[in-house]
């Protein structure tokens, strides 16, 4: 079975002859349009006559502000970069795959997992530098006797997130862009408008999932109790 491939992989293949993974493509499409479009809109902010876009981008990094607030807590607004930079990559991979064309690369089990590791080695670094070597009490247990019992527990739930967020985004994004091109085939007028609206709902939803399991990783490895 042939790999379905979007209509700029395939015109990069034409015009190169390079054999170039679609969601690698895709994922690289996405990165370098959202910073092109965030830095076509900060190139001209206004305190005084903000224009639409500038009003959408404050209310988005401001919703995300505030659960940042909520779940980190104090001094959570500097992690802000960071789970709004999973947000906004996450959020876009999956609503491209709405556009006639392209494929989502979060539909494909690589990228997911990537994301996932990302999110383990920032979660952890984050830590590392908040605690230092401090950090390593996390993995032992509320009592040193205990630490023999709780360290492989905890050293396996935490090998464990990463793996969860991936497969939860690829499982999602993949049965959502599935049932979604099966019916779009099949019924190509009206039938598959619910389908669409549920892709979008979707999109959001699994970016902002995988952005508040990001935040509540941070604020445990930042704790100190």
């Amino acid at each position: 079975m042939t790999e379905m491939q979007s209509l700029l992989t395939m015109l990069i293949e034409k015009m190169t002859g390079w054999k170039v993974p679609d969601y690698f493509v895709i994922l690289c499409f996405v990165m370098l349009g959202t910073l092109a479009v965030f830095f076509l809109i900060t190139r001209k902010l206004s305190v005084n006559r903000p224009g639409v876009a500038q009003q959408i981008v404050e209310l988005f990094t401001e919703t995300i502000g505030k659960f940042v607030d909520d779940i980190i807590g104090h001094g959570g607004r500097k992690y802000l970069p960071v789970v709004g930079t999973f947000g906004t990559l996450i959020l876009f991979s999956n609503l491209i795959g709405m556009i006639p064309g392209f494929m989502p690369p979060t539909d494909k089990i690589v990228v997911t997992l990537s994301l996932g590791l990302c999110s383990f080695v920032t979660y952890n670094f984050i830590g590392l530098r908040a605690q230092g070597l401090g950090y390593i009490k996390h993995f032992l247990g509320p009592m040193l006797p205990l630490a023999v019992l709780f360290f492989p527990i905890e050293l396996v739930s935490h090998i464990a997130r990463p793996m969860s967020l991936g497969i939860r985004l690829f499982g999602n994004i993949f049965g959502d862009h599935l049932v979604g091109s099966v019916f779009t085939h099949l019924i190509p007028l009206a039938v598959p408008v619910p389908f669409i609206l549920l892709g979008i709902f979707v999109s959001f939803m699994q970016a902002f999932v995988f952005t508040l399991l990001s935040m509540m990783y941070i604020a445990m490895a930042t704790e100190h109790e």
